[in-house]
């Protein structure tokens, strides 16, 4: 909670004091029963978490990304992949917030806020998912409505949730042909795949969404046609920063059950907490969730503020943080010895959760990618 104000620091509080006591002790059966924990969702919508960016004229909190970050971090020290979900519906209802006009603010938001009903984020495909700008899945217009066709893959909330933010091609190809429609559940022609088996992030389903002959209303598109790409982007600036927030939240939930097992555990007739080498690997650990959690703070100052450098440090700390936390949350399992690998030590469920991190929402490659390209162009 350093440098942070009064406000953040109580916001700060809530988060941990929720995840304490309403994630931390049900994560582990949410992962292995794979629940969907709609009802604890909706209580942390009640503190004011499922809208936490979005204006408060339609339900939502009106905090800044450092604010959000901050929850977001507390938040998954009880359960990551909970929070991951959390973080991914957010990101869509100020999408909505953002680029809507008032009908759609009004229509969609306040039941999103509230967490009465759940969004979902629809960009990736089955053959289109770094490069996100070759997207097939096409909307033809006809009259009112577009009529779509296609399919996403690898959908958090997929069937499960109620509205989908989803990104589709309306004019020729590249980024410029790309709109975003606002579909809801129960539409004719949506449909989901199977529920896929995961790693990890076992708390929320994954699933294909597929589009036949889809009819959706004009009035249902967010902002121009062609406009999309830009705000999926856009959205994803956001979305770098709170999925690498939950990778901080993982790292220090980790960190301090290897510090508790170090000092309870004894080898060689002393606590492992006497070893030399394990207490310089617990510094390096903590050391490197400060330096990430710094990182990740900057970019969501540099996001708030509209500063010009603000996609860049967002990928920086993307690359960073979701990096830097897998590997302290992996040194943690380590320092567990055999019970780390055991379903009864939280430890392994923090390391298959935070994997995906490196992989969604922009993988770590690309977003190496998008640094070099920002520094080569000078």
């Amino acid at each position: 909670s350093t440098g942070l104000t009064e406000d953040q620091k109580e916001f700060q509080k809530v988060a941990l004091d929720f995840a304490a006591k309403e994630m931390a002790p049900y994560m582990a059966e949410w992962d292995e029963k794979e629940i969907f924990p709609v009802e604890t969702m909706r209580k942390a919508a009640q503190l004011g978490f499922g809208g936490i960016y979005v204006k408060p004229d339609v339900g939502g909190s009106g905090l800044s990304r450092l604010d959000t970050s901050i929850i977001f971090e507390a938040l998954a020290t009880g359960c990551t992949s909970t929070t991951a979900y959390m973080s991914i519906h957010n990101m869509c209802v100020w999408m909505i917030d953002t680029f809507g006009n008032e009908e759609q603010r009004r229509r969609f938001c306040p039941s999103l806020c509230s967490m009465e009903k759940f969004a979902s984020y629809c960009l990736t495909e089955p053959g289109s998912g770094s490069d996100a700008a070759s997207l097939l899945t096409s909307a033809q217009r006809k009259g009112d409505t577009y009529v779509l066709n296609g399919s996403k893959a690898f959908i958090s909330g997929g069937g499960d949730t109620d509205v989908y933010v989803v990104m589709c091609r309306t004019g020729g190809p590249g980024p410029k042909g790309i709109s975003c429609l606002v579909l809801e559940k129960g539409m004719p022609g949506l449909s989901f795949g199977k529920k896929e088996k995961k790693v990890g992030w076992n708390s929320q389903p994954t699933r294909a969404v597929i589009f036949e002959d889809c009819a959706v209303p004009v009035g249902n598109r967010l902002g121009a046609e062609g406009q999309g790409f830009s705000i999926a982007m856009q959205g994803l600036n956001g979305g770098r920063i709170n999925i690498a927030s939950c990778s901080l939240g993982a790292a220090h939930a980790s960190v301090l059950l290897a510090q508790e097992h170090l000092t309870v555990r004894k080898q060689f007739g002393e606590p492992l907490a006497n070893n030399q080498y394990l207490q310089f690997r617990l510094a390096e650990m903590a050391t490197r969730l400060l330096a990430a959690r710094l990182m990740v703070r900057n970019a969501a100052r540099a996001l708030q503020e509209g500063r010009e450098d603000a996609a860049v440090l967002c990928s920086m700390a993307k690359l960073f943080a979701t990096d830097e936390c897998f590997g302290i949350c992996n040194q943690a399992l380590q320092m567990h010895g055999g019970y780390g690998y055991l379903k009864d030590y939280a430890v392994q469920q923090f390391v298959r959760d935070i994997r995906v991190h490196q992989i969604l929402e922009g993988t770590n490659e690309v977003m190496r990618m998008i640094v070099a390209r920002n520094l080569l162009q000078g």
